[in-house]
């Protein structure tokens, strides 16, 4: 039983060998490990479970997102007759009618199989104004990394002279026909040690985007630099963008010469701007003259008296313990505002000089809701907005409104993807081990036998709100078979703002974790089941979670699922896209950082001969953002100190559960099934 590496002997990893993705001796391993996996599970219990969820993806009563450029709805949709997808467009009035009337632009899976590869659709971007252009993202099996291609909308076809870019992590924008901003890590140094772009180029049709022109370069040891443009009243403005860390940045406007001059606002501030005014959102206390304004406090300066060093901020918005500003973004001279007060959805609108605030009229106050502006392009925008309204148990409704305060009308509502009859939800709080009401919600049929059968997941990360969407995964493969589903709103996430993030961040992200136990700890308590009957899932940070669940707290799950997780905390850094994390996370380099990055790197602190609960790790060999080592080294250690840990590898997928439906459904079949028969739900 070899325990190897340790939290003593943290260097000492005998598992290196499974960071070589395509290696050898690596593949010959996930091989046998998925082989075991299949053999155990992959009955026709979990294949009906697949092809139900696999149909309720591809259902064609599920909801298209679209969005306008120029005179077009554009929509990306999957179903079962193109599990790739096909990229297509209408009008406002096609869409409005039953069936509207499509323009296929692109069908992927005929490109894929006309070129052999393996293609992900990744997004596009039109040429602004005249839209008869696109830049296409084309990803192989699902990675981060892109092929760029430029697409003509009246032929339908990529043109001959067109732009191309190889695979790589590579971002372009346009700003005329013939020229494009590109961002790339392709080529001898141009990547950060996060492995994004370093430089940003000028790069016109007909030259080679290796040779053109760098308008800027970032540090290798920042995350990354990454272009924009700014049309506000027919002035073309570039927008040159540093990320310096995760949370921290420097914007510097400019023109295709370069940057010329720095906005003069905090590194950790979130900003953007329209109609003469910047709304600015500080991550830290700022201090303008003799006022310090708080976190998340919203403020409003004239964009002309800022770049000229004059600052005279106005208060907008003020947080309060449970309620955080979630974002903003402006829309037709209006500034929006996306609130969570004590996690109801609240949207308001500003109106410049005067400042007054509206309530955007219509939207549900329970549930979840999203808002955001109907054009790609902001320039674009008459002010028209989309809403998505949703729960647990009520598939989402797209809805339409504007700045100009309007009841919203119903575009569309998606079909059902399960039966939701009898469950309800409901909303409730743990106490965590330092006092902290931890938030959840808790949805099921009435379940009085003190063993439902519970699914937990939570994420607890980077200041991301994990809220309670509706799920045809959960919905399907748990709910509609009578369990129990619980999501958690644990510290490290954004759903209180910046000080929720900042308690689970660092050297307190062990506190997320402590809430996470807290409210499997409370479900006991309130008698819904007991810890057998508790299964947890969780991924990318979630599955971070996940594994330290296993190695502090096991006495508290019947069964975990690690997805797509980081879980080597010391070597993070060195793997893929890692190193822009160490806002998160810490430095492993520096033995301060590591003093209490140690005590969550589960990899290091599992040891032999305790009382873990079953695991089911899982990660996809195209993932280029968590790397696939992660979850393979926790596997192998585990294995080797006898637990019976399962591990499972599909080749294709990216940083997720699949490139498409069918793939997905396959997954979450898989990782299901493993957690009802692990917690005695289901026989073996």
């Amino acid at each position: 039983m070899d325990p190897r590496p340790t939290i003593e002997a943290p260097d000492d990893d005998p598992f290196l060998w499974l960071e070589e993705i395509e290696g050898e001796r690596a593949l010959a391993w996930v091989a046998a490990q998925n082989e075991q996996v299949l053999q155990r599970l992959a009955d026709d219990r979990v294949a009906a479970d697949r092809d139900g969820l696999k149909a309720a993806l591809d259902r064609p009563g599920k909801l298209p997102h679209v969005t306008r450029r120029g005179a077009h709805l554009y929509n990306f949709w999957q179903d079962a007759a193109h599990p790739r997808g096909i990229w297509r467009r209408t009008t406002m009035a096609g869409f409005r009618q039953e069936q509207p009337d499509w323009q296929v632009l692109l069908d992927l899976d005929a490109l894929a199989a006309a070129e052999g590869e393996d293609w992900v659709w990744a997004g596009a971007t039109t040429l602004f104004s005249a839209h008869d252009r696109a830049m296409l993202r084309l990803s192989r099996g699902g990675g981060d990394a892109v092929v760029l291609r430029e697409f003509d909308l009246h032929s339908l076809a990529f043109p001959g002279d067109g732009f191309t870019l190889p695979e790589g992590k590579s971002s372009t924008v346009w700003l005329d026909r013939d020229t494009l901003l590109l961002s790339t890590a392709l080529g001898e140094g141009n990547a950060t040690s996060a492995g994004y772009p370093r430089r940003i180029r000028l790069w016109r049709r007909g030259t080679d985007p290796m040779a053109a022109q760098v308008l800027f370069e970032t540090a290798v040891e920042s995350m990354g630099a990454w272009g924009s443009v700014d049309r506000e009243g027919g002035q073309e403005v570039l927008i040159f963008m540093e990320k310096t860390g995760f949370f921290d940045g420097i914007i510097f406007l400019g023109d295709r010469s370069g940057p010329q001059h720095r906005v003069p606002l905090p590194t950790d501030a979130t900003y953007a701007w329209q109609a003469g005014h910047v709304a600015v959102k500080p991550r830290t206390p700022w201090t303008v003259g003799a006022a310090t304004y708080a976190p998340d406090t919203l403020l409003v300066l004239s964009l002309d008296a800022l770049m000229a060093g004059h600052l005279d901020p106005r208060v907008v918005f003020t947080p309060e313990p449970r309620r955080a500003l979630q974002g903003f973004f402006w829309c037709h001279g209006k500034l929006v505002l996306a609130i969570l007060d004590n996690l109801a959805p609240v949207y308001q609108l500003l109106t410049p000089g005067s400042w007054d605030s509206a309530e955007v009229p219509g939207l549900p106050q329970i549930g979840v809701v999203d808002l955001w502006p109907l054009d790609a392009e902001l320039e674009e925008s008459d002010g028209t907005l989309l809403a998505m309204a949703q729960d647990p148990v009520t598939p989402p409704q797209l809805l339409l409104t504007s700045t100009a305060p309007a009841a919203p009308a119903l575009l569309k509502a998606s079909s059902p993807s399960f039966d939701a009859t009898g469950l309800t939800v409901s909303r409730h709080e743990a106490v965590s081990v330092d006092g902290e009401r931890i938030p959840y919600v808790q949805i099921g049929p009435r379940d009085e036998s003190g063993q439902a059968p519970v699914h937990l997941s939570a994420y607890g990360g980077f200041q991301v709100s994990r809220l309670p969407y509706y799920s045809a995964g959960v919905g399907r493969l748990w709910l509609q078979k009578g369990g129990t589903a619980v999501i958690g709103q644990i510290r490290g996430g954004g759903e209180f703002g910046t000080a929720w993030h900042e308690a689970g961040r660092l050297a307190a992200k062990a506190r997320s974790h402590d809430d996470f136990a807290a409210i499997a700890a409370d479900l006991v308590a309130r008698g819904v089941t007991v810890p057998q009957r508790i299964a947890a899932e969780g991924g990318s940070n979630g599955g971070l979670l996940i594994a330290n669940m296993l190695t502090r707290y096991p006495e508290w799950f019947g069964a975990l699922f690690c997805t797509i997780p980081l879980i080597d905390m010391r070597r993070y850094t060195k793997l893929l896209a890692g190193a822009s994390w160490i806002a998160e996370y810490g430095d492993p380099e520096k033995p301060e950082d590591w003093a209490f990055m140690q005590h969550f790197s589960a990899y290091h602190a599992a040891r032999p001969g305790q009382p873990y609960p079953p695991i089911l790790l899982a990660t996809t060999r195209r993932d280029d953002r968590v790397h696939p080592g992660h979850a393979r080294k926790m596997a192998a250690k585990l294995q080797e100190m006898g637990y019976p840990a399962a591990f499972y590898e599909p080749e294709a997928g990216g940083h997720g559960y699949g490139k498409d439906n069918a793939e997905v459904a396959s997954f979450s079949a898989l990782g299901a099934a493993f957690l009802r028969r692990a917690i005695g739900w289901e026989t073996a």
